[in-house]
């Protein structure tokens, strides 16, 4: 592998003044492989200043070098610099734009839920699937892209999927039942009024509960060099908002294909290792999986900074009197969720297609 220090990846991040592009500014701010060479924007900040145009919503500085950066419009034809493009696009803008993007040669690291049920799109989590990625060299090849999407999944589904995937490798998985409790950051700025949600829980969040039954099964499917085949586990979920500022706290009741222990279940959430493929990237946790043997972790509060965000979390193993087993899954749900998760997805990139 190359030096990680000698030449950084110019980057784009598309829709960069929104909640979820101000994180990806962030966190690609000091990273040491990637570099913000370009942004862009709705047509109403286009030719502006970054530092005049955005609403900056994150405790950490604007970075000042983007700051000053002028933003593009949201069009493939704009990006001349970049390589790997980073999108937080809404999904219908994304449909268009990403596509296009490819077709020019940019390898689309999305967060938008356009492509996630595309069969040569990997939905990837490097900790449960990195072998995924090589379905890019089949997306090249049937759709005429010189570039190509990979995406992460919905920010709920990221929360429980690792720890369901070092369960699964053990023991194997046959059905669950979701529960979220998610938190309010995940409707975006500025959000869901104060008054519906301050005191208040809402059952409903539109389209998430399909999303959450579909994603992880694409995930812990098996890639055969041509196609990904859906794990053939099913999922039940329910998904709530709640007066939470971030982190997003799913609790599961699962049933297993063999028989197993709580200790043997714990040891396989601990022992969990990432793929040697995975080995160095920088912005993934020392941990694949943070067990919590306390009874009343994890906890949003105390638990979603762990690792600047990126930890996937477990805790409350127990069993279940309809299921086998049960416990409580959470993570960062606009780090780890959407752009950390993103930008994980692109260092694998950059090892398998840019040597790094």
């Amino acid at each position: 592998m190359q030096s990680q220090s000698i030449h950084k990846i110019p980057v784009a991040v598309l829709a960069a003044t929104g909640s979820v592009g101000q994180r990806f500014i962030s966190l690609l701010a000091n990273h040491p492989w990637f570099e913000v060479a370009e942004i862009t924007a709705s047509d109403r900040s286009v030719g502006q200043r970054y530092e005049d145009a955005c609403h900056w919503l994150l405790p950490e500085p604007m970075p000042e070098r983007v700051g000053k950066m002028v933003l593009l419009p949201t069009e493939a034809s704009a990006l001349t610099r970049s390589k790997i493009a980073f999108s937080a696009l809404p999904a219908d803008v994304a449909k268009t734009v990403e596509s296009d993007a490819a077709k020019a040669g940019l390898y689309v690291c999305s967060n938008a839920s356009a492509y996630r049920k595309d069969p040569l799109v990997p939905i990837l989590v490097p900790e449960a699937n990195p072998d995924h990625i090589g379905i890019l060299n089949v997306q090249q090849k049937e759709y005429g892209w010189s570039g190509g999407i990979l995406t992460n999944p919905n920010c709920t589904t990221t929360g429980f999927v690792v720890p369901l995937t070092a369960i699964d490798r053990k023991f194997g998985l046959e059905r669950a039942i979701v529960f979220s409790m998610q938190a309010i950051s995940g409707a975006g700025y500025p959000g869901i009024p104060s008054m519906d949600i301050l005191g208040n829980v809402i059952p409903y969040i539109g389209g998430e509960e399909e999303k959450l039954e579909y994603e992880p099964a694409k995930i812990m499917g098996t890639f055969d060099g041509a196609q990904i085949h859906q794990h053939p586990f099913k999922v039940s979920a329910h998904t709530n908002r709640v007066a939470v500022v971030d982190a997003h706290t799913i609790c599961i009741s699962f049933e297993l294909r063999e028989k197993a222990s709580v200790p043997a279940l714990i040891e396989a959430l601990e022992s969990f290792e990432y793929s040697p493929l995975l080995q160095g990237l920088p912005s993934l946790p020392e941990k694949a999986i943070v067990y919590h043997r306390e009874p009343n972790r994890p906890q949003p509060r105390l638990d979603r900074g762990l690792y600047g965000g990126m930890a996937s979390h477990a805790g409350r193993l127990r069993p279940c009197s309809i299921f086998d087993y049960r416990m409580v899954t959470l993570s960062h749900n606009t780090i780890k969720g959407a752009a950390g998760g993103s930008i994980v997805n692109a260092e694998l990139l950059a090892r398998t297609k840019f040597g790094m």
